[in-house]
């Protein structure tokens, strides 16, 4: 039944609330095999890998359809305990430890290994004590294997970024029935010595026989370490390709190639290049998850400029820079004059208005009126919907309801009134009500980031061409960060790509697939690969019944080779 495989996943289906995230995919992992999983964000591969794991999430929201075979037995794992009582470890890119316990403590969390004593003799082995000596002795063994030198009694708290990892590595590698193990983006946080340290470790696990998952957007990385490479977008496995048979090019394109026609991709414009508005050098921004380190852009006044590039590479966190929001350093010119640094309040004075990515959080008071929130940042930074009884300054409801019923109908927010609470609407008619919000303020400058997430079709649509409109109409200059590259094709002048929190480069709407693909990667440029396209290359890329990139078989080829090493 397994043919060799310890890992079959056959037409697994995932939806949330009718939201279909994984549409049939199927993968197959021999012992020692590495295969690398590449695709946007949002391409499904932390879904598939939950699957896997027997999430939470994936229990509470339905579970799944299709099958999953492991060591030759069909399974349905229901806890991340039973997972790795199967023998499937995962090394997380957001850190599992517990940092006031030691690192022998977390190599052996939930796996202690218990000596008796005189009360447990008695008493039960409830009542045992921790053998600390064999415990310590395990934790060396496997920090050893590593290359990691450290006491095995430190605490975690306080270990540098790229030690943590390692000892998340040492802690799967300590269990001793371990035959698969996924690396999710584990060398996001690492320099790049130690994330050829890493590397090297997977190579040596799966030497071992331990087959290997390895989750990473940089494909000089999967192109130095994997058997094989399954591409996934949109839910879907575009392709599974050998190594060998593919090129850093061809994965960068099918990682992001949707077949965009012309027809979606904004029309190029004349625009005055020397005409600056808003200059940034060497921006630094604290923020955790997208910091940004020392990134320079310029922006040309009555442009819309995307800012793209994958989940925690620091494109949210220009924005929020800017904005004050995050701690910041750096030099930011607005019309010639300095930006106040790390003062929300005095860029907004500005004229600068921003749409935060966090809504509920940031963007919105889900407790106050429809017409409270539109209005609520133009009433302290521009003072409007303001008048004057004598003496006193009152608020001009009658002026605020107007200003608010014509956003209502200009943006097709749906409500019952202007006085609903905006907690009680859906997510895209919040997303709506910030928009207006921001818009009340009649900035120079509008920051939208991901202006599309989580809300529908038809509500996509409406915003963006708001935004369009907004900025053909009103000449309002748009920097407009968000993870979906088509939406961004689809309305940007220029779009700026983020990597590793710096500038990676600055591309046309229309610039091929292969180059957006690259930089959003950073995989480095001066690596040899194919310029011909997908569907012309040899046999290891076969056209599907969907799309022209579409592969649907998994290659079937020997590891063999890496266990004799």
């Amino acid at each position: 039944m397994d043919d060799g495989y310890i890992l079959q996943m056959e037409d697994i289906e995932k939806e949330y609330y009718g939201n279909r995230v994984l549409k049939g995919i199927s993968l197959k992992l021999k012992p020692g095999e590495i295969m690398a999983l590449v695709g946007e964000n949002g391409a499904g591969k932390s879904t598939l890998m939950n699957v896997l794991f027997g999430m939470e999430q994936i229990r509470n929201t339905g579970g799944f359809r299709g099958r999953v075979i492991f060591d030759g037995e069909e399974t349905h794992i229901t806890s991340p305990r039973e997972a790795m009582e199967r023998g499937i470890g995962m090394v997380h890119q957001e850190f599992m430890l517990l940092p006031g316990f030691t690192i022998t403590e977390n190599i052996k969390l939930n796996r202690e290994i218990l000596k008796p004593n005189l009360l447990s003799r008695v008493f039960g082995k409830r009542l045992s004590g921790l053998d600390h000596g064999t415990m310590k002795a395990d934790a060396s063994r496997s920090l050893d294997r590593i290359g990691l030198e450290l006491a095995e009694n430190e605490t975690v708290d306080g270990l540098p970024v790229g030690f943590m990892q390692f000892v998340e590595i040492a802690r799967e590698i300590d269990k001793t029935n371990m035959k698969l193990i996924v690396f999710d983006e584990p060398t996001a946080v690492l320099t790049e010595i130690e994330a050829q340290k890493l590397l090297d470790t997977i190579e040596m696990i799966s030497r071992e026989g331990v087959a290997v998952i390895f989750i990473s957007h940089k494909l000089d990385e999967i192109m130095q370490v994997s058997d094989t490479v399954m591409v996934m977008r949109d839910g879907e496995n575009v392709c599974t390709l050998r190594k060998e048979d593919t090129s850093v090019g061809q994965l960068a394109e099918l990682m992001v190639g949707r077949g965009v026609d012309a027809g979606s991709i904004a029309q190029k414009r004349s625009l005055d290049n020397d005409d600056i508005l808003l200059s940034i050098r060497n921006l630094q921004v604290d923020m955790p998850g997208e910091g940004v380190k020392g990134l320079s852009l310029d922006v040309r006044r009555g442009e819309i400029l995307g800012l793209g590039g994958l989940a925690g590479q620091g494109k949210i966190g220009v924005s929020n820079g800017v904005l004050g929001i995050y701690p910041t350093e750096g030099e930011i010119l607005f019309e010639g004059e300095p930006l106040p640094m790390n003062h929300p309040l005095g860029v907004l004075k500005k004229r600068i208005a921003f749409v935060s990515e966090d809504r509920k959080n940031v963007g919105l008071i889900l407790e106050a009126s429809i017409e409270e929130n539109i209005a609520v940042g133009a009433l302290r930074v521009n003072d409007r919907f303001l008048k004057k009884t004598g003496p006193f300054t009152q608020i001009n409801g009658k002026e605020r309801r107007k200003h608010a019923e014509q956003m209502v109908q200009d943006f097709q927010i749906k409500c019952v009134s202007t006085r609903q609470k905006v907690g009680d609407l859906s997510g895209g008619n919040q997303q709506k009500v910030c928009m207006a919000k921001a818009l009340t303020m009649e900035p120079k400058l509008l920051f939208v980031s991901e202006p599309t997430r989580g809300i529908d079709i038809g509500a996509k649509e409406v915003l963006l061409d708001y935004l369009v409109k907004l900025n053909r109409e009103q000449g309002v200059t748009i920097v407009m960060t968000s993870s979906e590259l088509k939406e961004l094709r689809s309305v940007c002048d220029r779009i700026a790509i983020v990597t590793g929190g710096k500038l990676e480069g600055i591309l046309e709407p229309d610039s091929p697939d292969l180059e957006f693909g690259l930089m959003m990667s950073g995989a480095r440029m001066e690596q040899e690969f194919s310029t011909e396209p997908v569907e012309n290359r040899g046999e290891s890329v076969e056209k599907g019944p969907d799309t022209p990139e579409t592969c649907g078989k998994i290659p079937d080829h020997d590891t063999e080779r890496r266990r004799q090493e």
